[in-house]
């Protein structure tokens, strides 16, 4: 299963702007490493990718900074006899380059379910399932102690990462995920199939918005400040 999405750069700094809104905010322990108890042990694909790469363990999570003085994030997951039947919402580890669900009764595994795990190298599954989005998307896979090890993603977009076929005109294709791929508009293009030509307009766009929030906090302010003026005067009033 393939899809593909074009990534405008009015988006582009809606997540920046929403990353930088959040990025004081406190540090919370990701739901996913708590999916099931126990904790990544020693010996076990998890255990040891993390230990040769400096990691830390937290419940079922291997954490790791981006560098000296950046978050944590996860680069490994071990859900192996977690009882899991279903594999939904992962998007926590989307970071993950190692990711256990062996010893599962899984019964349905979707193509979706790995969508933007740019990063995942080795996926370890119960035999009787198969790789998302099948052998085709992995460079390799194969049964191993009756697990099934898909390793190594095959990107979708041509060996060039310039322009592909699988993208609008003017637009440049990565890899996001097994199976899938999405499209991002080539310098200077924006907009729609990216058919607009120069710079996005960013503050034309942002401009009126940011303008029309200072303009209610403002309102708001005056309003909540005359309420407060009046309940003051009724109060001395009552004296």
């Amino acid at each position: 299963m393939k899809a593909g999405h074009i990534q405008l750069k009015s988006a582009l700094l809606t997540l920046i702007f929403t990353a930088c809104l959040y990025a004081g905010g406190e540090w919370t322990e990701p739901q996913v490493c708590s999916l099931c108890s126990g904790s990544v042990l020693n010996g076990t694909s998890v255990g040891e990718f993390c230990s040769s790469s400096a990691g830390r363990t937290l419940g079922r999570c291997c954490l790791r900074p981006d560098n000296t003085t950046g978050p944590e994030r996860i680069i490994g997951l071990d859900l192996s006899n977690c009882s899991l039947t279903h594999v939904e919402d992962l998007h926590e580890a989307s970071t993950a380059v190692i990711i256990d669900l062996s010893h599962n009764p899984i019964v349905n595994l979707s193509d979706t379910a790995f969508q933007g795990f740019i990063e995942l190298n080795y996926l370890i599954l119960p035999g009787d399932v198969d790789c998302p989005a099948g052998n085709t998307s992995w460079s390799k896979v194969e049964l191993k102690e009756g697990n099934r090890l898909c390793e190594g993603q095959t990107n979708m977009c041509n060996q060039t990462g310039q322009l592909s076929m699988n993208c609008p005109e003017n637009s440049l294709c990565a890899p996001y995920g097994p199976g899938f791929f999405e499209c991002s508009c080539a310098d200077d293009f924006h907009g729609y199939k990216c058919l607009r030509e120069g710079e996005f307009p960013a503050l034309q766009v942002f401009g009126p918005l940011g303008a029309s929030a200072v303009v209610i906090s403002f309102l708001l302010w005056v309003t909540q400040r005359h309420r407060d003026t009046a309940d003051t005067a009724s109060w001395l009033r009552l004296m």
